[in-house]
């Protein structure tokens, strides 16, 4: 390996470093009381290191967010060789309810604090959400398509998908926060979280076939 490649190799770990840091401060102390000096004192680094790869706490917390999104793509991979929709429509929930149960920390970053949304506003006069727009975007396509074949009821697609997100993001939402645990044991988890998604896809698949 020559120099450069070892300097762009150790510029690598840094950001890494400093991301793995960051992650870790924002969900024990919040977002709002991290500082970069606390951030580089946890890789003992110096701020001014801190500050040659990234500008500020908010464009950290978008290179976060946007790992998260990075890694729940990982999940989804074989998707889009689902030629029926309503199965596709199926393991997308799951694949979702197994990204949020696997990686609260990503899920709580992505889905639940108000700070990723702010730093957007921040770094995009826009205010544009890419990541969260293209990830619903898949979502409203497999729903028309289910539509279009005529496997689920016609209906308004940003509702349907709001209410479907919505659904999944809640279960997702308590079971990391220890909720489900007053309602059925943690290994039945999984399993009654994929029933009630079997449960509402197939409300929804009756009311597309009734003659």
């Amino acid at each position: 390996m020559g120099i450069s490649e070892r300097k762009e190799k150790q510029k690598q770990e840094i950001r890494r470093a400093i991301l793995d840091a960051s992650m870790k401060l924002f969900m024990e102390q919040g977002f709002e009381n991290v500082s970069m000096r606390k951030i580089a004192d946890l890789i003992e680094y110096s701020p001014t290191t801190v500050y040659l790869y990234f500008k500020d706490k908010n464009e950290i917390l978008f290179n976060l967010h946007e790992m998260g999104f990075q890694k729940m793509a990982e999940y989804t991979t074989d998707l889009w060789t689902i030629k029926n929709p309503l199965v596709r429509l199926a393991k997308m929930g799951e694949y979702y309810l197994q990204f949020g149960l696997e990686n609260p920390a990503f899920y709580e970053l992505m889905f639940i604090l108000k700070a990723p949304m702010e730093a957007l506003e921040g770094l995009n006069e826009k205010c544009e959400w890419r990541s969260g727009d293209q990830t619903l975007g898949r979502l409203k396509d497999t729903i028309q398509e289910c539509m279009d074949k005529n496997l689920i009821e016609k209906g308004d697609v940003n509702a349907i998908s709001l209410a479907i997100w919505s659904m999944v993001h809640g279960m997702v939402s308590l079971a990391i926060r220890d909720r489900f645990d007053k309602l059925v044991p943690r290994d039945q988890m999984v399993p009654m979280m994929n029933k009630g998604l079997t449960w509402l896809l197939n409300v929804l698949d009756a009311s597309g076939n009734k003659t």
